[in-house]
């Protein structure tokens, strides 16, 4: 950050042992610096020399690479304690110590952390909302602006408390697209995984067996076994393509905008896909509009933040033309139809809050609804995909079981002519 300086200081204590160190702070004036210091050591700073710019960058990395990740589990429980500490009248640097000794107890050395340097940042005089901002990638940019509207209205200890369960719903929205998505692929992996062992190990021994029983192979089997020895001979370097072009994929749809709109947009339009991807992304956009609109935001405030916090580019960049089509003076119902791809059930009860003023409370509904489609998704999901699997697994099998059956067929009827011959 721009305003987090690093000192280098000399303090005299009251014993006369002389202390040196070093301390980031945000603040705006080394006088703040010097007045903290003087503060917490009850003794004279001889020695005060800020640091230049770029020693700053290199402890701002340091830190970052130390820093533990807080979980958005922990997280909310974080800001619902500190909310609750807060109602009850507690100091908000004693709350944010009680936190960071808890944490440490506990287990939860991330929360520990983030907690302490909170207090260290509103020790410096910097207010709590702006020392949220200071770790965007610990509290969200929606969290930051309710804590900025509950410190303007004086109420800080609701917002937090509003921020916690919002941030609860949003892990419950994410869970379940993860759990849509992650079944079916470890379910094909495992398939995928069981049809490799039997071409890999099973087909060759089975070939080798034929071979030596002079056993006639039809065209079905040859072409299983040739498929396998191309398979075994060249095992390691299939593996390192398929690692490769998955990892390059991976590597691809992160940092190439390109390939990520694409992948969305090929997402949507995909079946079964495309309902999960606009159950999950209009339960988000609906959950962060409506807390941002109960809070007071104005819509195109609104609407820059959900830009830069939604994953989704099909609909990130339709955000971004609704939000231009409501700076020209534009409805937000209208400029959602006009833009399209948005469900015409939400641009209808949008509609219908804007004419009735309670678009907080349609969103609220909207919100909620979408939830419980993507839940009801999900479960009927699982069951579409059980025969799915059962097919899929048994066609596979059926195929190798046949390939391999018929040689030995094969042998049987060598044998029965053989007996009869004799």
């Amino acid at each position: 950050m721009s305003n987090v300086k690093t000192y280098y200081y000399r303090v005299l204590l009251p014993h006369g042992k002389l202390s040196t160190g070093v301390l980031r702070l945000a603040v705006e004036k080394d006088q703040s610096a010097r007045l903290r210091l003087e503060r917490e050591t009850d003794g004279t700073v001889v020695t005060l020399w800020r640091l230049p710019q770029w020693v700053s960058a290199g402890a701002e990395v340091l830190a970052r690479l130390q820093h533990r990740r807080v979980r958005p589990e922990d997280l909310a429980g974080f800001l619902r304690d500190m909310g609750l500490m807060l109602q009850a009248g507690v100091p908000t640097l004693d709350a944010l110590k009680t936190l960071a000794d808890e944490g440490a107890s506990v287990g939860h050395k991330a929360v520990a952390q983030i907690a302490t340097r909170m207090a260290d940042d509103l020790s410096s005089g910097i207010t709590v909302a702006q020392s949220l901002a200071r770790y965007p990638d610990v509290f969200p940019e929606t969290v930051c602006n309710l804590a900025t509207i509950g410190e303007q209205s004086n109420t800080l200890a609701p917002m937090l408390r509003e921020a916690a369960e919002h941030v609860e719903r949003l892990v419950g929205i994410r869970r379940d697209v993860r759990t849509a998505m992650i079944y079916p692929l470890f379910v094909f992996a495992t398939i995928f995984a069981v049809a490799a062992f039997w071409v890999y190990y099973v087909v060759p021994s089975m070939a080798q067996l034929f071979k030596q029983l002079n056993a006639q192979m039809p065209p079905l089997t040859r072409a299983l076994v040739a498929f396998s020895d191309t398979v075994a001979q060249h095992a390691a370097l299939s593996l390192g393509l398929v690692l490769i072009a998955v990892t390059s994929a991976i590597v691809v749809v992160r940092h190439v905008p390109g390939a990520r709109r694409g992948m969305h947009e090929t997402l949507h339009r995909i079946p079964i896909l495309q309902v999960i991807m606009t159950s999950s992304s209009m339960a988000h956009i609906t959950e962060h509009l409506a807390i941002l609109v109960r809070a007071g935001l104005d819509f195109v405030t609104c609407l820059k933040v959900l830009e830069r916090s939604t994953q989704n580019l099909y609909y990130q960049r339709r955000l971004v033309r609704v939000r231009e089509s409501v700076e020209r003076g534009g409805g937000i119902a209208d400029s959602m139809r006009s833009v399209g791809g948005f469900p015409a059930m939400a641009v209808r009860m949008i509609a219908v809050g804007e004419s009735s003023g309670s678009l907080d409370a349609q969103l609220t509904h909207l919100a909620v609804e979408y939830r419980k489609r993507l839940d009801v998704l999900i479960k009927s999901l699982f069951e579409l995909i059980k025969p799915l699997v059962i097919l899929v697994a048994g066609a596979l099998f059926l195929f190798l079981v046949v390939a391999l059956l018929l040689p030995v067929y094969d042998l049987v009827r060598q044998s029965v002519n053989q007996s009869l011959g004799a």
